[in-house]
């Protein structure tokens, strides 16, 4: 077998390799892909063999290692290669030319692991060693600092990739080609980058209108479910959208999707510094893109409860500040920022406002996913869930909580505790 072009000069580097991966048949169509990537591992001694993560909610993820005779197991998670497969229909959420574009930047500033091929249903790339973090994993202070910490970094140094031709990377002095993010089929792209024309796109608000134009409307209370959710979002770009964020555009190179499978802490013997923060990576780019500040570290907080959305372990207002501290601390030593201004405090409130904008974007995320997705996951009480996250937020703000009588929901006690 030999690689086909994509015809994108972007990916001129990056080869891709003209198969799919099968969930029907994992083992064959998961040894091609690798044997077209790695021919020597066909007749080279050493079992090849395929470790299956629990499936996410989204994608199917395995690790495919070559058992060399003598290889330590660190000698052979030099030469591991992870499989992302991706979920069946998501392509309505993620636009998967500009997650392969994503994780080629995070490489170039050795931020993600190398990535090694395409292919026609995911994507192959390097393995990082370390331990696939669980939720409970976010809650313990030297992990959530080396959150904040690289996260910091993550926003300081990665530049912002716009919609259009070309994109300027400036702290690289290279020029990037991009695909614009598709449009759904019922809406077109300028109907979706008008939720934020002054912006540059996409970003994450124009990703949350693609998402509600991509709602289904077969009936109707599916239509006046869409239209109530058209609503929210523009009331929540009026009332978010313009806040001053850190850098000066209000915008940074947000992950969004800072869950704890995606947050890797790496070995101590690796570490280096300060042996009471962890260090740790981030994986899984698809859902990177332009976003404040403050939205991709309330979204964090909120993936603190797990799927099960535990809203009893989510960080009090004084480990928010710590966090903060942490990250502007690493924010402001990757970049330059004006001494006399009070970041902490100031992002602080934002992360505050932005509580309820995490639920939001998922919410309108798992009412699609509820009509496409093929993993046994119950999305439609999901959807509730975080949707419930964005309402409890609004009747908290706009004071009918209080006016009504009702008790104070347990996200919002939580999230007022010191």
């Amino acid at each position: 077998m030999s690689f086909d072009g994509t015809g994108n000069d972007i990916f001129n580097e990056i080869p891709y390799i003209s198969l799919s991966y099968s969930n029907a048949d994992s083992q064959t169509s998961a040894l091609r892909l690798i044997l077209t990537l790695f021919p020597d591992w066909e007749h080279s001694d050493g079992k090849i063999e395929f470790i299956r993560f629990k499936d996410g909610i989204t994608n199917t993820l395995l690790k495919a290692v070559k058992r060399r005779p003598g290889y330590t197991e660190e000698q052979i998670d030099k030469e591991a290669v992870l499989l992302r497969a991706y979920g069946n229909g998501t392509e309505v959420l993620i636009d998967r030319e500009r997650e392969a574009t994503s994780h080629s930047l995070l490489a170039q500033h050795n931020l993600a692991p190398q990535l090694l091929a395409r292919f026609h249903n995911g994507l192959m790339y390097r393995f990082i060693r370390g331990h696939v973090s669980s939720s409970e994993d976010l809650t313990s202070e030297p992990v959530w600092r080396g959150v904040a910490r690289r996260l910091g970094q993550w926003h300081a140094t990665l530049p912002i990739l716009s919609a259009g031709k070309s994109a300027v990377i400036a702290d690289a002095g290279m020029e990037v080609p991009l695909k614009s993010s598709a449009p759904t089929p019922i809406a077109s792209l300028e109907e979706i980058n008008a939720i934020t024309p002054s912006k540059p796109t996409p970003n994450v608000w124009t990703v949350m209108q693609k998402w509600v134009f991509a709602l289904p409307t077969t009936n109707e209370a599916q239509v006046k479910r869409r239209k109530t959710l058209q609503k929210e979002l523009e009331r929540t770009v009026a009332d978010l959208g313009d806040k001053p964020g850190l850098g000066g555009n209000g915008l940074v190179f947000g992950h969004t999707d800072l869950l704890s499978g995606n947050v890797i802490v790496q070995p101590r013997s690796a570490l280096a510094g300060d042996s009471k923060i962890d260090t740790v990576a981030f994986i899984d780019y698809e859902y990177a893109t332009p976003s404040p500040p403050a939205f991709d570290i309330a979204n964090h907080f909120a993936e603190w409860g797990g799927f099960s959305c535990d809203f009893n372990v989510l960080p009090t207002r004084s480990v928010r500040r710590h966090f903060i501290e942490e990250y502007v601390s690493s924010y402001t030593s990757h970049t330059k920022l004006h001494p006399n201004i009070d970041y902490v405090s100031r992002l602080f409130e934002e992360v505050d406002a932005f509580r309820g904008a995490p639920g939001l974007y998922w919410g309108i995320w798992a009412l699609i996913q509820a009509t496409i997705s093929q993993i046994d996951f119950d999305y439609a009480s999901y959807a509730e869930i975080r949707l419930g996250e964005y309402w409890a937020w609004r009747a908290e703000e706009n004071g009918s909580r209080e006016r009504e009588g009702k008790e104070k929901p347990l996200r919002e006690r939580r999230w007022a505790e010191e």
